[in-house]
């Protein structure tokens, strides 16, 4: 599964993106959409949004959770991210061969895992002999529930019956699940979907959890991006939860267990906190009751609380230096409000003047005029958009050029900002791009579901994806400079970097073999 967080389009995003020159179709207004979409709200909270595309006999969909790694409760991160993976594991009607008696199983292996984890946490007395015993006893208990097992036995359900791009993603913020499907599958879609977001069962939970400690290894431990991004993140934060690996801690990871993770699932994945949008070949009036048949079966309760807890003001400037044998790589941020903010649009165009392609500053001075650098940008926000957040600079240095040179050049950019107006023309040309930008995400059927689940979650209707344009609209060569003075300030700041540094040298017959112990 893939991580949808923008993390790794973040790592500077340094390389350009080619964008596919897909044409909108005709009609791409508010009244037009506001003719075809239908949304209801069921009575357990649920939302539904249904968009007639009838262009092609194909639909895709999006359910937004709105729960992500930010809400994986304090010492079990990784909560969110299992969720990913367990969704594709099927239900007690799905990939099992007799339910009942794995589910008998899967109390076994649970009740393995805790008298293992409870002798593998002590921190004095441990016994080890008794620790292997324990561990043999959980990996008897694992074998014994996975003969009850069809593995894979949702998505090839699914792709038999034509989905395609089927997938999920965890951010901080929420999780997605998506993919497209022939209009006549819709009521088998609606009963796969509604069914694992009602019928969660923790198959092969332990396993999982080892796939997301080698994600883990691989993204960010084995990464020297990854690690510098993720050091940047708990720097520029100390209490709010977007300075918490996004993918979690590996001690943490390693313990949490399937019985944590159902009592995640049972808070967050219920009505009030969903929402599904389902765009293509659909008719309302045949669609709409078969999806409230199913969908019907999700939880109620309440939506969950808000996060309250509110990163303090920064002081001080704060700085990360990595010494690694990489390439070396600079960025800083600044801490913005959230989306929510009336001057959300301003940093909108502030991105986009410095940032997007070669006619913005950013590679015009960095990477065309002098020459220092691969690749330079501004984004935000980051590392998540719920909560107030960063926006970010940053620039990769070409051979013979230091992060220092970034810095300098990149505070130089920004003095521009803040003394100097934007001109006409690089104004003008960011509005044109964001009304462009957002036809071309209207496109496709997948991207309008993404667009309308997200937009009906964050404001609560999906129009303020079209009312944007008018915030966008509104935001003069006045207001950049007054938010650049505002926020891009040195005490404000963290300064995070890559040193390059030449490789130790090392006797290979001295390295201890890596090792991995127990049922962790």
């Amino acid at each position: 599964m893939q991580s949808r967080m923008r993390t790794a389009a973040l790592m500077l995003g340094l390389a350009a993106m080619a964008l596919a020159g897909a044409r909108a179709p005709q009609a791409q207004d508010l009244k037009s959409f506001e003719q075809r979409i239908t949304v209801k709200v069921l009575p357990n909270g649920l939302t539904l949004i249904l968009c007639e595309r009838p262009e092609a006999p194909v639909f895709s969909y999006s359910t937004f959770v709105d729960a992500g790694d930010v809400n994986d409760p304090s010492g079990q991160s990784g909560l969110a991210h299992m969720f990913e993976h367990l969704a594709f594991k099927g239900t007690s009607e799905i990939g099992t061969t007799d339910y009942a008696a794995e589910k008998v199983a899967l109390a076994k292996v649970e009740a393995a895992n805790d008298a293992y984890e409870a002798e593998y946490l002590k921190a004095v007395g441990r016994d080890e002999h008794k620790l292997a015993e324990l561990e043999k006893a959980f990996k008897e208990a694992e074998a014994e529930a996975h003969k009850f097992v069809i593995p894979n036995q949702f998505t090839d359900i699914a792709e038999r019956n034509g989905a395609e791009g089927l997938n999920a993603s965890t951010g901080l913020d929420e999780t997605v699940f998506f993919w497209s499907m022939p209009e006549n599958r819709l009521e088998l879609w609606a009963y796969l979907e509604s069914s694992r977001l009602a019928d969660t069962v923790p198959r092969e939970f332990y396993q999982e959890r080892k796939v997301v400690i080698e994600e883990r290894r691989m993204r960010t431990d084995s990464n020297p991006e990854g690690r510098l991004f993720e050091q940047f993140a708990a720097t520029a934060y100390v209490a709010h939860n977007y300075g918490r690996s996004s993918i979690g801690w590996t001690s943490e990871v390693s313990q949490v267990n399937a019985t944590e993770a159902m009592a995640f699932h049972k808070k967050f994945y219920i009505g009030s906190n969903i929402v599904v949008a389902v765009v293509g070949d659909v008719k309302a009036s045949k669609a709409m009751p078969v999806l409230e048949r199913y969908f019907s079966r999700v939880p109620a309760g309440p939506k969950p609380e808000e996060m309250t807890t509110v990163e303090p003001k920064q002081f001080a400037e704060k700085t990360v230096a990595i010494r690694d044998p990489s390439q070396p790589i600079y960025i800083e941020g600044y801490h913005r409000p959230d989306y929510r903010d009336p001057d959300d649009a301003v940093y909108e165009a502030i991105s986009d003047i410095l940032s997007n392609g070669r006619v913005s500053r950013l590679y015009r001075s960095l990477v065309r005029d002098q020459q220092i650098a691969a690749g330079a940008e501004g984004f935000s926000p980051y590392p998540g958009d719920k909560y107030p957040s960063l926006f970010v600079f940053g620039a990769v240095p070409l051979p013979d050029h230091n992060t220092a040179e970034m810095r300098d050049a990149i505070h130089k950019e920004i003095e521009k900002l803040r003394t100097a107006d934007v001109s006409d023309e690089e104004l003008a040309m960011f509005k044109t791009r964001t009304r462009a930008d957002l036809l071309r995400g209207l496109a496709d059927n997948q991207g309008l579901a993404n667009n309308l689940a997200e937009y009906q979650t964050r404001y609560g209707d999906w129009r303020e994806l079209f009312l944007q344009l008018d915030k966008v609209d509104k935001v003069t060569k006045a207001d950049i400079r007054r938010v650049a003075n505002q926020v891009f300030v040195p005490s404000n700041r963290t300064d995070a970097w890559i040193e390059t540094e030449a490789p130790a040298a090392t006797d290979r017959k001295a390295v201890p073999a890596d090792k991995d112990g127990g049922a962790q």
